[in-house]
């Protein structure tokens, strides 16, 4: 059986008329088939009674599954809203998978969590999770499903938006849980991470000789300091601009390969140097022999290193056209970033051609070298195929 997607979007001021206006558009989309799963996202003055909202889409899509949050802004069918009342409504019929609510809570004090309701991946071909900034350890709980089962994607973003009472606004069903994490996992639907990180490579590959914890001590042999400002200096002047407005360092994750693509890199920042000891202190854990590069991010990076993945995601579906996408992307893109609007959306929608919607996180989350992390000022999608 087909997967079928539809998305759809409503700037309706009233909360009921918004959620039932958004859900007919992503009906819609279904081609008479019922709703397996609906993602919800829902901005400005709709957190006040977001409940008003779901029972607006409940109505309309009857959706077996309804997960979401609030969203600082939203996206849809090309358009992005990135401030203000809006509602994005994304609803998939499955063509026979399943997906699996779950809602996990934290309870205890680094490092001694103690997780409850997170699902077994058992069987499971990938996972959707929104979770809250401030009472979900998102990145623990990504480790745990990494030793869990390393092979499935988990895809999603953090909340953006809270409640109108200031707690947490993640949407299960009819419900709006005010703490921890939502989300679903798939079963007997093939699922498709796209993450475009909005940097480009700069400079060469060099090797982490010396490493401890998150700290490069040596690179290629040198002080990491020393050969960080020898591959500054071979760079062309506009490079040199880039690097100067924000380094950036990109970490192979599964090394082994003859050469690396931009996709092979986790992008994470220079947060400091030594100058006395020549180390770097970077934001992700590093080892000695792993790769690296360095990267930059602009507007003109960010645009091609978007269309780019999305076009190898498009080449390896093999002519199998996709049914549509779930998007998560940053807070920090959109018009801050690209000086206009409806960038990512309408890049999402002329390169994969198929229904998509989502919202603005305030950090997203998907694989890297088949391990999912979580991001910033990235573009990440979870694509479906159509089945036919």
């Amino acid at each position: 059986m087909s997967v079928h997607i539809g998305a759809g979007m409503s700037t309706e001021p009233d909360p009921l008329q918004a959620g039932t206006s958004a859900a007919r558009a992503a009906e819609a989309g279904l081609g008479g088939a019922s709703a397996d799963l609906a993602l919800v996202f829902a901005s400005g003055s709709h957190l006040a009674a977001p409940e008003a909202t779901l029972e607006g889409v409940l109505a309309v899509l009857t959706p077996g599954t309804l997960v979401g949050c609030g969203a600082g802004g939203v996206l849809a069918r090309g358009r992005e809203l990135e401030r203000g009342d809006a509602v994005a409504v994304w609803a998939a019929a499955l063509g026979g998978g399943s997906a699996l609510p779950f809602h996990a809570t934290v309870a205890g004090e680094k490092p001694d969590y103690e997780f409850a309701g997170l699902p077994s991946l058992d069987r499971s071909s990938g996972v959707l999770m929104l979770s809250d900034p401030y009472s979900f350890p998102t990145e623990v709980a990504l480790e745990m499903f990494t030793e869990d089962a390393p092979a499935v994607p988990v895809l999603g973003g953090i909340a953006s938006a809270r409640a109108a009472a200031d707690g947490a606004a993640l949407f299960l069903d009819d419900r709006v849980c005010d703490r921890g994490a939502v989300g679903v996992a798939l079963q007997g639907v093939e699922m498709l991470p796209c993450v475009s990180q909005g940097a480009a490579p700069v400079g060469r590959e060099v090797t982490i000789t010396a490493a401890e914890g998150n700290v490069i001590h040596e690179l290629a042999g040198r002080p990491a300091l020393e050969t960080l400002k020898l591959i500054i200096s071979a760079l062309s002047p506009r490079e040199q601009g880039l690097v100067a407005g924000g380094l950036l360092i990109g970490l192979v994750i599964d090394g082994g390969k003859p050469e690396y693509e931009p996709g092979d890199f986790l992008v994470r920042g220079v947060l400091g140097a030594d100058p006395e000891s020549g180390s770097l202190v970077v934001g992700a854990q590093v080892a000695s022999g792993q790769v690296v590069r360095l990267h930059a991010r602009d507007a003109r990076s960010a645009d091609e290193d978007l269309h780019e993945a999305l076009r190898l995601r498009v080449a390896a579906l093999a002519g199998e056209p996709p049914a549509g996408a779930a998007v998560f992307s940053c807070n920090g893109r959109g018009s801050e970033m690209f000086g206009i609007a409806d960038h990512d959306a309408q890049a999402i929608e002329a390169e994969l051609g198929a229904p998509a919607a989502g919202f603005f996180a305030a950090g997203e989350i998907g694989p890297v070298g088949g391990r999912s992390f979580l991001h910033g000022f990235t573009a990440t999608l979870a694509v479906f195929p159509s089945g036919a």
